[in-house]
């Protein structure tokens, strides 16, 4: 069994609310996040429950006294980093910890409840009795990220024995038996995970990346649908299962780059085939991820051209 514990991180004290934009979301939310927590509030100016819970968040991430931060974005004069995180309506909370989104709500709560996510948010960065999970995660996730998947799937399983609502750890778990080609056992982890966690975006991911996994699974060879496209660019069908192949074998950018020329020769193929494999492709990856920032990017000037 993992034992959970350790020194906690102290969050600096010091700029605890501030004004964020998508120019600065990199620097604010994803990299402030390594170190403390971070919680960005979605909110726009005619958005009246946004006035109701601005200022009781405020208060409730200065009580907490340096253990957590606050951003706040207007979505209207900040569309890009709220459309990746797929905001639908305001008011939307994130928080983030390590450069990921670990929970968040949405609407205005009571502040009972306000005073309850910021301190569950908080305790992430130092101090709880579990402050040693994310360790335990990061280093599960670095044995993944060398190959050693079985090993990693060990320690994911160890974690939700301590912590059996935790997404980062189910997620960890699910990407751990993809890696070993299990892509049944993934799913069936997926599926057994809790309600309460069934919609975290960490869960969202491995289910588009399962998706993704089983349609590659019947996918032709790269160099044999390569050879197609050459000789009949018009060939959606086979631009599509190119896409899913590439990004099977780690291609990713230039699956989007196919799809994308799919999308610009016929947005309406197969009632937008494209653009629906290309948001499942962007869910798999992570939302800050180079390839999913272009893409959408060039996704959107074609859309708005």
């Amino acid at each position: 069994m993992i034992e959970f514990g350790g020194t906690p991180t102290a969050a600096p004290a010091g700029d605890l609310i501030i004004d964020g934009t998508d120019d600065t979301f990199m620097q604010n939310v994803i990299e402030a996040s390594q170190t403390t927590p971070v919680i960005v509030d979605f909110w726009a100016t005619w958005c009246g429950p946004c006035k109701t819970l601005g200022p009781a968040i405020e208060a409730s991430v200065t009580k907490a006294g340096g253990a957590v931060k606050l951003v706040k974005i207007d979505v209207d004069a900040n569309p890009a980093f709220a459309g990746q995180l797929r905001v639908q309506s305001i008011p939307t909370v994130y928080a983030f910890w390590k450069g990921q989104p670990v929970d968040g709500f949405q609407g205005a709560i009571p502040p009972s409840e306000i005073d309850g996510f910021v301190e569950k948010v908080a305790a992430l960065g130092g101090g709880a009795p579990d402050g040693g999970l994310n360790d335990a995660i990061e280093a599960a996730e670095a044995m993944l990220a060398e190959g050693a998947a079985a090993d990693a799937a060990e320690t994911f399983a160890a974690i939700l024995q301590e912590l059996p609502e935790n997404p980062a750890a189910y997620a960890g778990l699910v990407k751990s038996y993809l890696a070993l080609g299990d892509t049944d056992q993934a799913e069936a982890i997926l599926n057994g995970a809790p309600a309460e966690i069934s919609a975290d975006p960490a869960l969202e991911a491995v289910a588009a990346q399962i998706a993704l996994a089983r349609e590659a699974a019947d996918a032709r060879p790269v160099a044999d649908l390569m050879a197609k496209i050459d000789a009949n660019p018009d060939d959606h069908a086979t631009r599509l299962e190119l896409a899913t192949a590439l990004h099977a074998n780690g291609k990713a950018a230039e699956a989007v780059d196919h799809l994308l020329e799919l999308f610009r020769r016929d947005r309406e193929w197969q009632e937008g085939a494209a653009k629906a494999q290309l948001f499942k492709l962007f869910d798999a990856l992570e939302p800050t991820d180079p390839v999913v920032l272009n893409g959408r990017r060039k996704l959107s000037s074609m859309i708005f051209a």
